[in-house]
């Protein structure tokens, strides 16, 4: 529709929504009209607080068509990964004022917010089992409501996703899956037979006449021998004349592929979908990143998840001149270790374009690995290719890791096979909230045998870690915060021996000493000086195994503290206390660290000050 027509047909004042019930009296010009303006609202939002911008700009005219033919206060609504709900937050009657903040809406579907919301997730490949839960729920309890699983074309071919298509698709309990296909190519019926087929298998009339076919023909051995020939018949043919989708292969009806874009059309799919009497695939294609010329052109998911910025050029509204990632800083030590590593090889589940990848030179593109979003296979894959005489490098994000907890324990550790993690966002991560906070991956990692795991504070000390985890010590992680630092000159080569701390200060007595770790290390130490607070401070490079010989020189000091802000009481915390109370350590101990909880959004600036993390704060009770 042309923007000449659109701006005759009455716009809705979205702030004034309250449930979705008025989109029943729009006309179809109403509606594109309105989803105009949500993706107008997105794209403010978004470029104003930062967020999930091509998933939900692609899926705009979907989700008004599931709640104008759903009522979502009784039926139910699963996003996968939870990432592409902001138009289904307008539609319920919230505002995408101050998104991802304290005081705003969270990015992700949340339970507390809206009675429209019956699951949360940030994770992806999960809805399909929760709708599967929810759908032998509702049979247990004879009640009559629709659920629907929405999923994208990336999440679907994930093992977890896999699973439950295979174990829906032999249940009675009927689920309608939504699947938005922006990109991958999905094999899919063809031709003018495969249309009528498939309107016909998702008729009413059809599937009444058939369950009552069913019934009649169900009773005595003559009957049912009658009714399973004439079956065979159909199959035959159906299977000759009908190209096949894997979905239709598991035993899912199948409609599709619809424009994902045309409302009418979807709305049409969906009414068919509900005539279904078995659980059904909507197979929707749509555009990601619709109505922005920059995300529609994207390649590289550079507008998957975005900071603020300019709407009218597309530009960053922080440049952060003169600072880098962590992330962009390992992906450059990571272009080094594969030129000076002939043997080096890099997995990542489907973050190239998140972790800094990207930047990596075209050179090295055959000894890079992208697996999708499928963790547990890329820790596996690593396992055998270590045994094979080769080096995996595994980027992964912190809270995507804990999904391959068991291949880490069972294949990596186990065969002691060498390997590097770069574990990407570990620490607080600020606005996604407790979804993706990587908080935890320190103290589990640390209850497996022979994991080693580390933190660097410094870019110096990030080379030097790097380096060292090719030394063949088995699994080996490095942590990588989810802050900036300042971009070095160049970075120097230092003498960082295995399993040591660095001591960055030492006191004139044996009062107090501090073990920390990380950047925030080095932000602590000027200001124990600044305070003049007189302290042997340790920098615990390595987070498991201890340094015990360290600690052992603390013994007879009648203070220690441990600082670690970077995640819950395990490892460095857990850790140091049991070798102090195994050595008798007779004077005060005291431990900060992030509780053992789901850390809700805001910057992280204000996750730490909320947990009195922050070095001032730690200064002022050391004062």
């Amino acid at each position: 529709m042309s923007n000449s027509k659109v701006n005759k047909v009455k716009h809705i004042d979205l702030t004034k929504i309250k449930d979705p019930s008025f989109l029943k009296d729009l006309s179809y010009k109403e509606l594109d009209v309105l989803a105009e303006d949500i993706r107008a609202e997105i794209l403010r939002a978004t470029s104003t607080y930062g967020g999930h911008l091509s998933s939900n700009l692609g899926v705009v005219e979907l989700t008004i068509a599931l709640n104008r033919s759903f009522d979502f206060s009784k039926d139910k609504l699963i996003f996968d990964v939870g990432h592409q709900c902001y138009t289904h937050k307008i539609l319920t009657g919230r505002s995408l004022e101050k998104l991802r903040t304290t005081e705003g809406v969270s990015g992700f579907q949340k339970r507390s917010e809206s009675i429209y919301d019956c699951y949360e997730a940030g994770h992806s490949s999960t809805s399909i089992s929760a709708a599967n839960g929810f759908a032998i729920a509702r049979d247990l309890k004879h009640e009559s409501y629709d659920i629907v699983a929405f999923i994208g074309d990336s999440s679907i071919v994930s093992g977890l996703a896999f699973e439950g298509l295979n174990n829906l698709a032999h249940s009675n309990h009927k689920v309608i899956i939504v699947l938005n296909d922006n990109g991958m190519s999905i094999s899919k019926p063809v031709g003018a037979l495969a249309s009528k087929f498939a309107k016909i298998s998702t008729n009413a009339g059809y599937n009444r006449f058939k369950s009552s076919m069913k019934k009649t023909f169900d009773r005595g051995k003559v009957r049912r021998a009658i009714y399973h020939f004439f079956s065979n018949i159909k199959n035959w043919f159906k299977r000759h004349l009908v190209s096949p989708t894997i979905f239709t292969d598991l035993g899912f009806a199948y409609i599709g592929p619809v424009d994902g874009h045309n409302i009418k059309a979807i709305e049409k799919a969906i009414k068919r979908a509900k005539n279904t009497e078995k659980s059904v695939v909507i197979h929707a294609c749509t555009l990601k990143g619709k109505g922005y010329k920059y995300s529609e052109n994207d390649e590289t998911g550079y507008w998957h998840g975005v900071s603020p910025f300019v709407l009218e050029t597309g530009e960053p509204k922080n440049k952060h001149e003169g600072e880098i990632s962590w992330s962009h800083l390992y992906s450059d030590l990571c272009a080094e270790m594969l030129e000076k590593h002939e043997n080096a090889l890099l997995i990542t589940p489907a973050t190239i374009k998140g972790a800094g990848l990207d930047s990596l030179p075209e050179k090295f593109k055959d000894r890079i690995i992208d697996v999708g979003i499928a963790e547990e296979h890329a820790a596996t894959l690593a396992s055998s290719l270590s045994l094979s005489g080769y080096h995996p490098i595994i980027s992964i994000y912190s809270t995507f890791l804990q999904r391959a907890y068991d291949e880490v324990s069972h294949d990596l550790a186990r065969m002691n096979c060498n390997a590097t993690f770069l574990v990407d966002r570990s620490g607080l991560i600020g606005a996604d909230g407790e979804t993706h906070q990587g908080i935890y991956d320190e103290a589990y990692l640390s209850s497996i045998p022979g994991i080693v795991v580390t933190i660097a504070s410094n870019a110096d000390e990030a080379n030097a870690l790097f380096s060292e985890s090719f030394n063949n010590h088995g699994p080996f992680f490095i942590r990588l915060p989810r802050i900036l630092l300042k971009k070095p000159d160049e970075i120097k080569d230092i003498n960082l021996p295995f399993g040591k701390w660095v001591k960055l200060n030492e006191s004139s007595s044996k009062d107090l000493a501090i073990i920390s770790c990380g950047p925030i290390v080095r932000e602590l130490l000027p200001l124990l000086k600044e305070n003049g607070i007189d302290a042997t401070l340790y920098n615990a490079v390595y987070l498991n195994p201890i340094d015990k010989e360290a600690l052992d020189s603390l013994l007879a000091y009648r203070r220690i503290v441990v600082y670690d802000p970077y995640s819950t009481q395990g490892s460095l915390v857990n850790l140091t206390e049991a070798y102090l109370l195994e050595k008798e350590f007779k004077g005060s101990l005291k431990a900060y660290f992030i509780p053992n909880e789901f850390v809700k959004q805001g910057t992280i600036k204000q996750q730490l000050e909320r947990y009195e993390l922050l070095p001032e704060q730690i200064i002022n009770k050391l004062k």
